[in-house]
């Protein structure tokens, strides 16, 4: 993809789950000019560095609520992919003062940051549960959001740089995902889920990761993209990855959805629908309307996109192909 040839590439939360796919696909893929590795575990770094031995990659060692770390980190970059958050829903019901300092603190240091630098792009990962949060992290990703969509109407003058999120569903091979848990509680014969009409979106890492390298380049700034992606019911994946296993209805957690929503009545009426994605535009003085993607279709009045009213769903057999891949 032209759009990181020669190009400085900067991967916060780079040592994750995303981090990491992101790094292999721009090196198999991409012909960038270096890719620099931000987060703050020296173990993790450690490792990486070890699978992708590339002279291309540089390693950080920060975080994202050191400011002054990250615009060192940030200097002469031109894409900044920013993936980096607390993400465990329970971890950050606990720690909520930790979970602000590092989802929306840590946003605002890199929209800071990118403008001091002149950094041409900015894209942010963001999540199903930042719509109607019902959980501190999902609160904590909806203010990213909202941060990252206003950060344009900062910049002016001679700053040109653009904020865009995308937002979808649960990942197949992360490490937040149910999938270890249940592979770890099918060697006890029982599995437990917390209640039997749950549903979920869920996509691969793969495709999270290509979801991101195709919305950088047609981002105007200001906008939230959201993938088609397939729903799946937590029942189906616990008989697609344990089918002789008992299940164990434990009631749903506190900070839990039965159901999670990409695009909410309300963003529809803002939205357009691609062939594969919607974005969601911005309803701010600074948006211009010059659509770079071509066209795009209205929603209809009321339209809503969640897990349980999705038209596409992926079956036991989809489920077992989804795992078995992502664990390759």
């Amino acid at each position: 993809m032209k759009e990181f040839d020669d190009k400085t590439v900067l991967i916060t939360g780079g040592t994750g789950s995303f981090g990491r796919t992101f790094l292999a696909t721009l090196l198999r893929e991409d012909n960038p000019h270096s890719i620099r590795v931000y987060s703050r575990g020296e173990l993790l770094q450690y490792e990486t560095e070890k699978m992708f031995l590339d002279d291309r990659i540089r390693f950080f060692i920060g975080d994202v609520r050191d400011k002054e770390r990250l615009s060192r980190a940030m200097n002469g970059v031109d894409i900044v992919v920013h993936a980096a958050a607390l993400k465990q829903v329970p971890a950050c019901e606990y720690n909520p003062i930790e979970a602000v300092k590092t989802n929306i603190n840590g946003t605002i240091n890199i929209i800071n940051t990118a403008i001091d630098n002149n950094v041409d792009r900015v894209i942010a990962l963001s999540t199903d549960k930042a719509v109607h949060p019902v959980n501190l992290y999902g609160s904590t990703k909806m203010v990213a959001e909202k941060l990252f969509v206003q950060g344009n109407s900062y910049t002016g003058g001679d700053r040109h740089t653009k904020f865009s999120c995308v937002r979808y569903g649960n990942v197949v091979g992360s490490r937040g995902s149910v999938v270890p848990l249940f592979q770890e509680q099918k060697k006890t014969g029982r599995l437990t889920i917390t209640d039997e009409r749950m549903t979920r979106f869920w996509l691969t890492l793969e495709e999270g990761v290509q979801f991101v390298r195709n919305c950088l380049p047609i981002m105007n700034g200001g906008e939230i993209f959201v993938p088609k992606i397939p729903s799946m019911k937590v029942t189906d994946l616990a008989r697609a990855m344990a089918p002789d296993a008992k299940i164990d209805v434990i009631g749903i957690r506190p900070g839990e959805k039965l159901h999670e929503i990409l695009l909410t009545d309300d963003e529809a009426r803002h939205t357009k629908e691609y062939e594969t994605y919607y974005i969601i535009e911005p309803e701010l003085k600074f948006w211009k309307k010059n659509d770079s993607t071509g066209g795009g279709r209205v929603l209809p009045e009321g339209f809503r996109y969640s897990s349980d009213n999705n038209t596409h769903w992926l079956s036991i057999d989809d489920l077992n192909r989804m795992i078995t891949s992502s664990s390759h």
